[in-house]
Parts: C-alpha cells; structure tokens; sequence
C-alpha cells in the first residue's frame, strides 16, 4: 500500500467539551513541533483529526514519533483519493493487494461525514466489498471476526482507505492539566510515575536528592539519563533539580531512632519537594509510591509522611504490582538504565527494621530534637544545582544503581 497520508486520532480529553478546542490546538503544535525535521510534511487539523500529507517522506520515521506523542489515541497510515465512487472502489482494491499477507476473511467499515455522498453507508458497504470480492475470489466476508477491516472514511475533502489502526501513548497532551514535581529516584518506580503523570497533560520538573561523597557521580549521572527519557518523552525541555541531601541525612542518623530514618528523610524530602514546587508554581507532588512495596510505602507510613505537606500528592501507581510497573518500565526503556548497580541516597543507612506504622507524635517530637532542621532544609534548597535537559540530546554518561524506588 502506497501510504501518502496519516491520519491521527485524538485521545480522552476529545469529551472536554468548550475545552476541546485548546486540547485539539495543543496536540496539533506539539505534532507541528516533532515532525519538524521532516521538512515537505504537510498538516491539517479538522474536528477530532489531524491528517499529516507525506509528501514522500518516510511512514516509518514519523509513525515511530507519533507514538509516543502524550494526547495521540492511534493513527492510521491511509491512501486518499477523490469522493467518486469508482475511485474509492479501485483505491480499497490497491490496499487489499497491499497487505503484507493474503487474508482469508474480511469486512468493509464506512464512515461517510460527508453527508452529501450519495451513497449512505450501508451502501457503501455493499458497493466497496462487492467489488473487492470479484477481483479477490478467494476471500470471504466475515462480519464477527474479519482477518482484515478495511475502513473507509469519507470526508469533505477526500476519502481515506486503511486497514491498520495503531496505538499510540494516548492521554493528555503534555502540560495542559498543570504543573507538578516528580520525585527522581534512580530506581525503576519513579520514572514510570513520572510518564504516567506526563501521560495525563502534567508539565513536570524532576527533583533528586544525592548524598555525595555516599553517593558516586555514576548515580548521578544515571539520574541525568532517566530525566533525559522523559525530556525525550515530553518533546520540551525537562528541567533537574539536584538537591545536596547528606547533612540531613547524617543528622538523622544521629538520633538513635534508626528504625524512623527513612519515614524521616521521606519527611525531609517533601518539605524540600515544596518548597521547590512553590518556587516553580507546580500544584502538585508525584511520586513512585506502590502501596505495600517497601516499608515508606505502607498506608499508615504514607500517612504520617503525607502530613508534612500541604501540596496534594500524586501517586500513580498506588495500586499497581511491580511486576505492571516493570512492564512498563521496559516499554518506555526506562528499565535497563533503573537496574544499573549504583547506590542513590535512599539505600544508605537503611535500618534493619524500617517502622511500617510510625507514631506521628513520636516523629514530629523526634524532629523537634534533630538540631537545625529548619536551617538545613533551607540550605538544601538554596543550594539546589538545576540542570534543563533538552529533548534528543545524549545523557553525559549511562550509569547507576538499581534498588527498589523509595518514591
């Protein structure tokens, strides 16, 4: 099959209503903004599609971008020719021949817009499958359970012939539901969070907390690599926040309770996470929390860890298993760079019994003995290194380490 066209269909956000509009324009800019290195490409949006002229350029360069585009349900590769019936006749018999493989059953599927077509859609029907089964003997129609659906559209300006309808990333377009700040570990939890709140129109900024010299640079730098999947993901650029978390850390570590160290550095974190949120006009926190998985994550630890921040918290895999999460992980090849061994911030000075119900009277009066608390965080914030990571630009380095996320 010839494919000159590429018909793109819209995800959830097409029920918004007076909103679709802004939706629609948001997803055509960002498509306009990808394809761009594919010069004699030529797009038109109409209501609920937007159609993308080939012009010669390649199906399979620019379908593999439209994939992963955030707001794009599916599209098709299509064969556009005129609104006469015999045109439209011989153009779904040249993409019948075209398939890859010799079907056996097949059904025929009108969608006529243009109501002045003189042929309703049952005809159409009729008149297209007739015609595909004289020249094609051997085939047959089957309505329940067609081996091929060859789908027609007719639209005011022109009519669109395609068997093959595929899925791309869908959701929202990027940054149309509001800003928030992704909690970046290096682990695999975190990154997934990360593109499923991405998935849903969030404009993200990335924190991290490192604890050199506890931690490598090759930690680091694996951290740069993840941020650097989701710049590519978003399509924009996709600033990091790097945030110094060893003096609180180690002062943690001196308040002989150490089966609280990791509820109170989730604390510390939060506050850090806030205050930068604030700074950035992000409405919002979102973590890797899988409700269970690690002893921070549990629902009375996530209460009294919850409580230290007013932002409302945002946990998109709160209730998936990690075998769904790592499903994911490779698909959006996050998981290869997540189980590189290197040691991040939340795998130090792990206690041997972490609370999994922590008392939040007996936290808040243990944090009220850790000397300067206040001061520090206010020194992990001022000191913050931010990098802005553009969209298909290489990671400086491909590292780091591997442990369950604690975010």
């Amino acid at each position: 099959m010839k494919v000159d066209t590429i018909m793109v269909r819209f995800g959830e956000y097409t029920t918004k209503g007076r909103n679709r509009g802004f939706f629609e324009k948001r997803i055509y800019d960002q498509v306009r903004r990808v394809l761009r290195p594919f010069a004699a490409v030529q797009m038109t949006r109409t209501y609920g599609r937007i159609y993308i002229k080939l012009n010669g350029e390649s199906y399979e360069l620019i379908s593999a971008k439209l994939k992963h585009i955030f707001g794009i349900a599916s599209f098709s590769p299509a064969s556009k020719c005129e609104s006469e019936l015999e045109v439209i006749r011989e153009t779904a018999l040249e993409v019948m021949h075209s398939l890859p493989k010799k079907p056996s059953t097949f059904k025929v599927t009108m969608r006529r817009v243009d109501k002045s077509f003189p042929h309703d859609s049952q005809e159409m029907n009729h008149l297209v499958g007739s015609h595909v089964l004289r020249a094609m003997p051997d085939l047959k129609v089957d309505v329940k359970n067609p081996e091929v659906e060859l789908r027609v559209e007719i639209q005011p300006e022109g009519t669109y012939v395609f068997c093959e309808v595929v899925p791309a990333a869908g959701g929202y377009p990027y940054g149309t539901n509001g800003k928030a700040v992704l909690l970046l570990s290096g682990g695999i939890d975190s990154p997934v969070a990360g593109y499923l709140a991405m998935r849903k129109g969030l404009e993200l900024e990335a924190i991290h907390y490192h604890s050199f010299p506890f931690t490598s640079e090759k930690a680091k730098q694996k951290v740069i690599t993840l941020a650097q999947k989701l710049a590519d993901m978003s399509g924009v650029p996709f600033k990091l926040h790097m945030v110094s978390f060893t003096e609180i850390q180690t002062a943690f570590t001196q308040c002989n309770q150490d089966h609280l160290i990791i509820t109170l550095m989730r604390r510390a974190m939060l506050r850090i996470a806030e205050r930068l949120a604030e700074q950035a006009g992000a409405l919002g926190i979102v973590t890797g929390d899988s409700l269970g998985q690690v002893a921070s994550q549990t629902l009375g630890s996530m209460n009294v860890i919850g409580r230290t921040v007013e932002l409302p918290l945002l946990r998109p895999l709160i209730t998936t298993d990690k075998n769904e999460i790592i499903r994911i992980a490779e698909q959006i090849k996050t998981y290869a760079t997540s189980i590189l061994p290197y040691e991040d911030c939340c795998t130090l000075f792990v206690p041997k019994s972490p609370s999994t119900n922590p008392n939040l009277n007996v936290v808040l009066k243990v944090e009220s003995f850790v000397p300067k608390l206040d001061e520090m965080i206010d020194e992990a914030v001022a000191g913050v290194e931010t990098l802005v990571i553009k969209p298909g630009e290489s990671s400086a380095g491909k590292t780091s380490a591997g442990s369950d996320d604690w975010f």
